[in-house]
């Protein structure tokens, strides 16, 4: 790989994986349509430092956040083991953790039909279709009213929700950040809150999915001429991804999510079309 399609992959991915227009979906085409190389498949190493340069992007977005969540964690898991099993015994950060374990937990379902789920990224027109779906869920999110739950108000219920909208996304397609903003708004959510809950739920996700595949990584070494392109891939998707979540911030408190559904339905189209 050279290092101009590493740094165009970094940029696809950084872009794709925040805004609600779905990352998958924006590869496949790449490599359907275009010819390009499957990254997953012939760079599976790059592939996972994609990932990590868009965790990266989380973590230096909301770093005061994670922060402050990561002790929050462990006294949370005190708490537990104490016996204390009510929400109003929990601080505002430990709760938080609570909702993203939650809404975390049907991933673990999505692993056993995660595989047989992608083969749909062999078909562009497919993609093209689910790309519309994915333009309508966006427009639709946009006609609901504002939602007045923040975190001091989230129940376990809206977490698994957003949870359930989060596995549904590992159809090829379907955006991750826009299915579980959508289905935050669906629960009431603020807008602020909707957008951040996604971005952070976002960390498990990755981490958990880079995790299963980390011990093929040794099964697919690095080649010494694949260095400096994956490791240009990998900072090109960290700073993309932080311009497109600050982008996503500004346009939830601004503005709203139409032009992310009107930009999805021509990608569809054209992908419907020219698949």
């Amino acid at each position: 790989m050279n290092i101009f399609s590493a740094i165009f992959y970094g940029i696809i991915q950084g872009i794709t994986e925040f805004l609600p227009v779905s990352s998958s979906a924006h590869l496949a085409i790449a490599q359907n349509v275009f010819g390009m190389s499957n990254v997953e498949a012939n760079h599976f190493t790059f592939d996972i430092l994609l990932h990590l340069g868009t965790l990266i992007a989380v973590f230096i977005v909301y770093y005061k956040d994670i922060f402050s969540l990561v002790p929050a964690a462990f006294t949370m898991l005190g708490k537990v083991f104490k016996g204390k099993f009510k929400l109003s015994e929990y601080t505002e950060n430990e709760r938080f953790v609570i909702f993203v374990i939650i809404a975390t937990l049907p991933l673990v379902l999505a692993v056993f039909i995660k595989d047989y789920i992608e083969l749909l990224g062999n078909y562009t027109k497919i993609i093209g279709g689910i790309l519309i779906f994915n333009g309508i869920v966006l427009f639709i999110s946009d006609k609901l009213e504002r939602g007045t739950v923040s975190l001091e108000n989230t129940k376990p219920k809206n977490a698994l929700f957003v949870g359930l909208c989060q596995m549904c996304a590992i159809v090829p397609g379907l955006s991750r950040s826009g299915s579980t903003i959508t289905g935050g708004l669906l629960m009431g959510f603020k807008r602020e809150y909707a957008v951040k809950f996604s971005f952070i739920l976002s960390i498990p996700a990755i981490i958990g999915a880079n995790l299963l595949s980390f011990a093929d990584i040794f099964e697919n070494p690095i080649a010494k001429t694949d260095v400096i392109p994956y490791i240009a891939g990998a900072i090109s998707a960290a700073v993309v991804g932080i311009l497109a979540m600050k982008f996503l911030i500004y346009i939830s408190r601004k503005s709203n999510f139409r032009m992310f559904s009107y930009y999805c339905f021509v990608i569809g189209i054209l992908a419907i079309i020219f698949g």
